[in-house]
């Protein structure tokens, strides 16, 4: 299925360049553009699409600002924040903001097919800086004291995480463990449940910290 793809950017050339990379492929289609948030928001009610592709610094209404309101009234829309900026405060802005990847413009020739991808995989998209700053605040909440819950998932819970951190597809964790998907995809509701946490990305951070993976 070609996924449906909203591109946000308030520089037609750019929107122009990132549209003839994306539409090239077979497996993703920009159905839709905006030049600021507002636009973005109103794309997202009258064209059905499947990601949005949002720059973070736009006029009127920010990539920030839409992805907040897109991940509240459109849940299932997919996000990923376009940015100029390897900077970390951004990129947690943009996780809290309900962003799935954060891909940097100066290589948005190499990375931007794999992070829309990923994103439609339900995966995160992490460049390398990123990876750096998730294990210093990794680091930093460890010196803070931030205890993990003790013992709260169960052995196979902790099978299925370990995977699903690791990037396994739902499909890949059902083959290792010689379960059937459904109950992959029952086990990682009951995992993010009892965590409380909401995304692929928060279960990797806590992957992390709890010594199911290496940072």
């Amino acid at each position: 299925m070609t996924a449906r793809i909203l591109l946000a950017d308030d520089h037609a050339l750019v929107r122009s360049g990132l549209r003839m990379i994306i539409d090239a492929e077979p497996d993703l289609q920009v159905v839709s553009e905006a030049a600021d948030g507002y636009e973005a928001l109103s794309a997202v009610e009258t064209t059905p699409v499947d990601l949005a592709i949002l720059d973070i610094a736009m006029p009127r209404m920010t990539g920030l600002q839409a992805a907040r309101e897109i991940n509240r009234t459109h849940p299932h829309v997919r996000i990923l924040i376009l940015s100029m900026y390897d900077n970390e405060q951004y990129f947690f802005e943009a996780l809290k903001a309900g962003a799935s990847g954060y891909v940097l413009k100066s290589v948005a020739d190499r990375d931007l097919l794999e992070a829309c991808r990923a994103t439609m995989r339900g995966e995160p998209f992490l460049y390398a800086g990123a990876v750096t700053a998730l294990i210093r605040d990794y680091l930093h909440r460890s010196r803070q004291g931030d205890e993990l819950p003790h013992n709260i998932l169960t052995p196979r819970e902790e099978e299925v995480l370990k995977l699903i951190a690791e990037g396994y597809s739902t499909r890949e964790v059902a083959s290792t463990l010689t379960i059937s998907a459904k109950t992959v995809d029952r086990h990682r509701t009951n995992i993010l449940a009892k965590l409380g946490l909401r995304d692929r990305l928060a279960l990797t951070r806590y992957a992390i910290r709890a010594g199911l993976i290496e940072p």
